[in-house]
């Protein structure tokens, strides 16, 4: 069901006060033949018969565009509604052969430019910002509604898990991990990592004790617990202080197990498969999958949230301010306000005269397709108020031609007659 805005609901109320106007005229013609006929005043009864007469006439005349005068189905009448086919044939000929001519239309594009009127246009902040509030407010959330959700999700997870499968992380933890090999890095890193151990050995030395008295048998009565932790904690302690040293072969060891891991994560295929299965592992949980799946939700709440905002909104700025930029750019650039004019004088001119006939028979059949009826309402609607005055002129009109033929009737019988 079509809905009644506040401006047809204004439309209509115009034209019946017009409507009522027009009839009204027509009642005080009426209204002066009587008084005319009553009181024998020849010169009013002139007036008023020709102006009754012009005002009925034109009234049959501007009804008889719309619908039947009276309901009656004279000849000729309700035109609009009845002949709206041969309408819409003459329309979309008219259209094609009078409006789609080359030279019409290369002439009126010389004088309109319209790549300069259009960067100018789009280049004022304030039309730059309706079309970026049309965007935001309605094109933007068009498209989230329109998006299926799921789609996206699976969209992105299928990116991810592709973008993730085609990284060889190997190389990346090799390239991390070679710093390790040179320099003082590696052995300041391993002094320290030393240190840490070390201390952390002194300060858990009572839960060895307690490790080793858990281990030891039950006869010896706690006897051998204080010699075994003191041998384990100061072994312990002594392989940690001679690691320190770089020159140690316990440090050599350990340079050595380094450069052979790094090495191997470089070189071995089977490391390398390794690392990635087990980051693509990682990424497969579903504490992760349910992060992915929550990145759209976040990133379509957050657009949401945006346009909302109205002129506060960044997307909505962003639009106008890209949109202002594009018209100033076009406006400063003589070889691209050539080029559009060219574009459209050409190109697109082209197109639509090499398609004229289309565009003609489009016309004519979406004229054709609609209801009669509705069309003669909707055009009286539009045109119906300042046809009333077609009504109140030819009372006018009828009054003052009625005037002068009595004139003139008057002129020859005393003259003539």
């Amino acid at each position: 069901m079509e809905t009644i805005t506040d401006q047809d609901i204004s439309k209509v109320k115009a034209l019946k006060k017009m409507k009522r106007n027009a009839l009204a005229l027509l009642g005080v013609a009426v209204l002066l033949f009587i008084i005319a006929i009553y009181f024998k005043i020849p010169m009013l009864q002139a007036f008023s018969e020709a102006a009754m007469v012009g005002g009925i006439a034109d009234w049959f005349a501007v009804v008889a565009l719309f619908r039947h005068p009276m309901g009656i189905p004279i000849w000729h009448t309700a035109i609009i509604p009845t002949k709206k086919n041969e309408i819409g044939e003459n329309l979309g000929n008219f259209v094609s052969e009078e409006f789609l001519n080359r030279e019409k239309l290369e002439i009126k594009l010389d004088e309109f430019n319209f790549a300069t009127k259009a960067s100018d246009w789009l280049s004022q902040n304030e039309n730059a910002n309706k079309i970026a509030s049309a965007v935001a407010l309605n094109i933007v959330p068009g498209i989230l509604r329109t998006i299926k959700d799921e789609d996206v999700r699976r969209f992105i997870q299928v990116q991810f898990r592709e973008k993730i499968e085609g990284i060889n992380f190997g190389d990346w933890v090799a390239l991390a991990l070679e710093p390790l090999q040179k320099g003082s890095v590696k052995d300041e890193l391993l002094t320290n990592l030393l240190q840490v151990m070390s201390a952390e050995l002194a300060n858990n030395k009572d839960l060895i004790r307690k490790k080793v008295k858990a281990s030891t048998p039950f006869l010896s009565f706690g006897l051998a617990d204080k010699s075994i932790t003191e041998g384990v904690f100061n072994g312990l302690q002594d392989f940690l202080n001679e690691a320190k040293n770089p020159e140690s072969a316990v440090r050599v060891k350990i340079d050595e197990y380094v450069y052979n891991f790094l090495d191997k994560i470089k070189n071995s295929e089977e490391m390398r498969i390794k690392i990635n299965d087990m980051i693509l592992g990682f990424v497969g949980k579903k504490e992760v999958q349910d992060y992915i799946n929550g990145i759209w939700d976040e990133i379509k709440l957050s657009i949401s949230n945006d346009v909302n905002k109205g002129d506060d909104s960044s997307i909505k700025n962003n639009i106008a301010n890209l949109i202002q930029g594009f018209g100033n750019g076009i406006k400063e650039d003589p070889v691209m306000i050539d080029k559009i004019n060219n574009f459209i004088k050409t190109d697109l001119l082209s197109v639509l005269l090499n398609n004229k006939k289309v565009i003609g028979d489009l016309i004519s059949s979406t004229v054709k397709s609609w209801d009669g009826k509705e069309v003669s309402e909707k055009l009286e609607l539009e045109i119906g108020k300042d046809l009333q005055y077609i009504r109140i002129n030819g009372t006018l009109v009828g009054g003052f031609i009625g005037l002068v033929i009595y004139g003139v009737e008057q002129l020859y019988h005393y003259f003539i007659v």
